[in-house]
């Protein structure tokens, strides 16, 4: 009897798997940095469990690879990291990262788990994400309980049920009339996308510093900065409606120039980052009500798309970026039998 495991991946499952593998040899190769220069146990403990689970989850899926008779994709490998290498970054900012990580995979797989038909990559996009939030677990408490990053900001408790009344609610462009203050899930998600920036422009510096390519050096340069005005805006659009943005964060960078890790990767990372930015900014626009604010995250969103493309350009100027699987190109296959 024929069941979904014995069926072909489709290209979407293909494509993911694809995406899943060039993400998770990444995330090791960071790892494998931060567990080498960890010295609190709770945060190697952290960090060597979630290798522990990403290893397992590579093995998997060459395992998948092999099995559909599909070339398994290069990654990220032991020569992207150098071993001994000075630190980059503090301890807080290793788990910060990987924090982050954790974020963008359970936003990931969920879209991934979405797009898979066959039983067992269904079972395997579930195990992912249960992981992703394990970690994000781990990561959240440690990093609460060692005061490195703040809690979002608070607003009164309601007291009422309420309804709209008029178009002001929905109205933030009109300079004769006030504003209405921030609602609570425009306040979340304006502050998802600033904490996420705080610790792009600290990831950004430590790129910046320590790559050996000009060009990548320069991309992470303007990401430092485009991180940072990004945080700015949000900060500004946060205190217009009185509500507190917290300022106290661990997590830097430190005097290394030394580079732990291959630009290719850095460049990566850089990307998959951009993109989750420009994820976060069209979630973020969809559920604001305040008209002003899908018009001042559409910028956002533009800058973030060009520096997105640079660092892309970069990636194929310097032959660091792998094709993922595609589609035959039909026309060009016709055009022997054109020539009969």
């Amino acid at each position: 009897m024929t069941t979904s495991d014995h069926l072909s991946l489709s290209a979407a499952e293909l494509g993911t798997l694809w995406m899943g593998y060039e993400n998770k040899t990444m995330n090791m190769r960071f790892l494998e940095h931060y567990i080498e220069k960890a010295e609190n146990r709770e945060a190697k403990d952290i960090l060597k469990s979630y290798y522990k689970k990403e290893r397992k989850h590579v093995e998997t899926l060459a395992k998948i690879f092999q099995k559909e008779g599909a070339a398994l994709p290069v990654g990220y490998t032991e020569k992207d990291v150098e071993p001994g290498a000075p630190r980059l970054f503090d301890e807080m900012f290793d788990v910060m990262h990987l924090r982050l990580i954790t974020i963008i995979n359970m936003g990931l797989f969920t879209v991934h788990s979405s797009m898979a038909y066959r039983e067992d990559i269904r079972k395997l996009y579930k195990d992912f994400t249960a992981d992703a939030q394990e970690g994000y677990d781990q990561t959240t408490g440690f990093l609460l309980k060692h005061a490195a990053i703040p809690r979002p900001p608070y607003i009164s408790m309601p007291k009422d049920i309420e309804f709209v009344k008029n178009k002001q609610y929905m109205s933030g462009f009109n300079m004769l009339s006030r504003k209405r203050p921030l609602n609570a899930v425009e306040i979340g998600h304006l502050y998802q996308s600033l904490e996420a920036n705080s610790v792009g422009m600290t990831l950004m510096t430590g790129f910046a510093q320590a790559a050996q390519n000009k060009d990548a050096g320069k991309v992470f340069f303007d990401g430092k900065n485009l991180a940072k005005q990004i945080v700015d805006k949000l900060s500004d659009l946060l205190r217009e409606s009185d509500v507190h943005t917290p300022s106290v964060w661990a997590g830097i960078a430190t005097d290394s120039t030394n580079a732990p890790f291959s630009d290719k990767m850095m460049m990566y990372q850089t990307s998959v980052f951009a993109n989750f930015g420009l994820t976060s900014n069209a979630i973020g626009s969809a559920f604001s009500l305040r008209s002003d604010l899908p018009a001042k995250l559409a910028k956002t969103a533009t800058d973030i798309f060009t520096f997105a493309k640079d660092s892309g350009q970069v990636m194929v100027d310097n032959g660091w970026m792998e094709e993922p699987p595609q589609a035959e190109d039909r026309t060009q296959l016709a055009k022997g039998q054109s020539k009969k």
